[in-house]
């Protein structure tokens, strides 16, 4: 009988058969013993990772947190997952390596099984861009760690750089980006909400992914598709607006595939476009089309940055540009990830080598009250090669094929 005294803070769950994961089991065991050699290269002994995109990128794990702390450790034999009762036998199904379940019947018990694995007074690695101030405190506490050493950038460097499996996989999901992207273009009418048409494009992407992957988990899917002054930000919300004719629109497409980011966006006008916003429109195609030419290994982040930058000063444009102009793709979403160290702005110097995947997407915005207001923008997924780089996708840009 079980009571209060022999509830058990920790245990394994394997309940039922292992999952068909993502990538294989030798790419899984090349991700470890690259992190592995991170440890011995920070000189640590055990690492405690506890970001979405770490946990999903060394073990095919993907968690929910919804509050609670989640973990891979690390050690020189041994890869657990450390998840919550919630989840029952899904960790363990859906992990390369082993999993243990911690339960709720005591406060900490996160803690207690990290430590069951990675033991006390040792040098501990973290991702310190992650670990909130309040777990480390508690890690501290636990683990009693003789060091502790922050890992964040150098597995960001190692995810940065992507397997042929990943790069098969970012393949798969540029292709469901177009499908979403054509069945938005389908979808669009005067009169037309921007949920509406949101809604086909996800709907279209999720139907081919399960498809496509039919041994996958299908969540986090995702449209932005925006329109008149909602255009103005790359990350806007979709409302309930109901389309204009000559509305300036943004087509945004985010499929996602195992915990992988995908992505396809466009600026589109409906039914006409007007002088003022085709010039803008076209620059902003220019930029676009320059930015794709200078990707390449050998060139930094910060060099193709500038190049572009000179283009728009000398059409003035400059002041309207939003963001950096393009950045990685791999375990990453929304509201997780971000390989920051591969960004298209100023103040990266990221060399561009063969394996990275970047896209090329500028913007402009324009303010309300001025000719042409909007926002513009194009992306495109390159996949940098021995020589060049690979793009990947595949639905039209420009106002040929956007003037719907």
């Amino acid at each position: 009988m079980l009571t209060s005294a022999t509830r058990p803070q920790f245990h394994s769950f394997e309940n039922g058969e292992k999952a068909v994961l993502p990538f294989s089991q030798s790419e899984y065991e090349a991700r470890i013993a690259g992190l592995r050699r991170i440890l011995e290269v920070e000189g640590a002994e055990v690492a405690v990772l506890t970001s979405m995109h770490n946990i999903a990128y060394y073990s095919g794990f993907l968690y929910c947190a919804f509050g609670r702390p989640y973990g891979l450790v690390v050690t020189a034999d041994r890869a657990v997952a450390i998840s919550a009762g919630i989840d029952a036998g899904q960790p363990w199904r859906r992990s390369a390596f082993e999993a243990i379940t911690y339960t709720d019947w005591e406060r900490d018990n996160f803690w207690r099984a990290v430590v069951h694995v990675a033991g006390k007074d040792r040098r501990v690695a973290i991702e310190g861009d992650h670990l909130t101030l309040m777990q480390r405190g508690l890690m501290e506490a636990f683990m009693a760690p003789v060091e502790v050493r922050d890992i964040a950038a150098a597995t960001m460097g190692q995810r940065m750089v992507k397997s042929p499996a990943e790069r098969d996989l970012i393949r798969a999901g540029a292709k469901a980006a177009d499908v979403g992207g054509y069945a938005i273009r389908e979808a669009i009418r005067i009169g037309a909400r921007e949920i509406d048409v949101a809604m086909a494009g996800r709907d279209a992407m999720e139907a081919h992914i399960a498809d496509t992957f039919p041994d996958a988990e299908y969540r986090d899917t995702w449209v932005w598709f925006q329109s008149g002054l909602n255009t103005d930000g790359a990350h806007n919300p979709v409302t309930g607006r109901a389309i204009e004719r000559g509305d300036v629109l943004s087509l945004n497409t985010f499929p996602m595939i195992s915990g992988y980011y995908t992505a396809l966006e466009r600026t589109l006008f409906a039914g006409e476009v007007d002088a003022a916003s085709l010039a803008i429109w076209e620059a902003n195609v220019g930029a676009h089309e320059l930015g794709i030419s200078l990707i390449r290994p050998g060139v930094s982040c910060a060099e193709i940055t500038h190049q572009i930058n000179a283009f728009f000063a000398e059409r003035d444009l400059l002041q309207y540009r939003s963001f950096g102009y393009g950045h990685s793709f791999g375990v990453l979403s929304h509201y997780y990830g971000r390989e920051a160290g591969l960004e298209l702005r100023e103040d990266i110097d990221t060399v561009l080598e063969p394996g990275m995947v970047i896209s090329m997407e500028p913007m402009l915005t324009i303010p309300e009250g001025l000719p042409g207001a909007g926002g513009y923008r194009e992306h495109d997924i390159l996949i940098v090669g021995d020589d060049g780089a690979e793009n990947i996708t595949g639905y039209p840009y420009g106002p040929d094929f956007n003037v719907v």
